[in-house]
């Protein structure tokens, strides 16, 4: 008697198929790395001149490489060459502060960030969350204020800090936009409703407050928006110039973005220092640029979830 062995079925890939050439295809690949390239130069031009001897940039204007290849741009934003030398060098003898700079945009910045998150946070729940008469209402006019532009608020809020006594302080300039703000109530706002009321009532049944369901439940559950959120903020303000500029006058106060703009008007006679203005724009744009690159994905996917368009 014989047995029969029945052997298992290999089961093979299906040979991927390759999507056939086509002229449309090709012109959007040609025209997406063309809009790539044009975005990434002027951050390449940007280094060129960094990496140039400020002296020889004017006779090679042309050149798509560093001209006269220095790391002398660089070493005049982190103070390491003498005035003397400096002068030599093409740029301005007086030093800049570039590490209080750093420290006064990283503290303004985590101010910010963390104070408007947190009361955002707050103010979404509530208005997300919690029944209470015209809700909708009150959401709706707090919502307005998108459409005020915010150089129509700086008037208003000098005038605060000034009698406040904060002018010239790095609390001052962060104090205007430290509570909240629309967009990242709306922002959170749009997640919390999206988040099951069952699980929110058993947390109640249970005997759990409404500040306990909000620090234990809700802001676990929300951790990617509220980290997207934190992201943005954290860029927008270590991008803003205005506010800062009217706020403080020495570099005990100064901010990175301010500060850029001391050391254009430092000119020589030999013209601006464009080597090292570009060498501490790139130096002041690295951390966003990494923060925001590595983040990027998560920002697309939270602005995407939370319905904005």
């Amino acid at each position: 008697m014989t047995s029969a062995t029945l052997e298992a079925p290999t089961l093979r890939e299906a040979p991927s198929e390759k999507k056939p050439f086509s002229v449309g295809r090709a012109v959007a690949w040609t025209f997406m790395i063309v809009v790539v390239l044009v975005s990434l130069f002027p951050f390449y031009w940007m280094l060129r001149t960094a990496l140039s001897s400020n002296n020889a940039l004017y006779a090679g204007s042309h050149s798509i490489l560093p001209v006269r290849f220095s790391w002398g741009g660089f070493e005049r934003v982190f103070g390491l060459q003498s005035g003397q030398k400096a002068l030599d060098a093409g740029g301005a003898g007086q030093p800049i502060n570039f590490w209080r700079y750093l420290l006064n945009s990283v503290v303004v910045s985590t101010l910010v960030t963390a104070g408007q998150v947190f009361f955002s946070a707050l103010a979404a729940y509530a208005f997300a969350r919690l029944r209470w008469r015209h809700r909708n209402r009150v959401f709706l006019f707090f919502l307005g204020g998108l459409m005020i532009p915010a150089i129509f608020t700086f008037l208003p809020n000098f005038v605060l800090i000034k009698q406040l006594g904060l002018i010239d302080t790095v609390f001052g300039i962060a104090l205007p936009t430290m509570l909240m703000s629309p967009f990242a109530v709306f922002f959170l706002r749009q997640f919390f409703m999206g988040i099951s009321r069952e699980v929110e009532e058993a947390a109640l049944i249970d005997g759990a407050s409404k500040v306990r369901v909000f620090f234990q439940l809700i802001v676990p559950m929300s951790a990617a928006p509220i980290t997207t959120l934190a992201i943005l903020t954290y860029i927008a303000s270590w991008n803003d110039y205005f506010w800062p500029l009217m706020v403080s006058y020495t570099d005990k106060s100064r901010v990175l973005t301010v500060a850029l703009g001391v050391f254009k008007s430092q000119t020589p006679q030999t013209g601006p220092d464009w080597s090292g203005l570009m060498a501490a724009t790139l130096v002041a744009a690295l951390p966003m640029l990494l923060l925001f690159s590595l983040a990027a994905k998560r920002i697309v996917n939270s602005i995407g979830f939370s319905g904005i368009k």
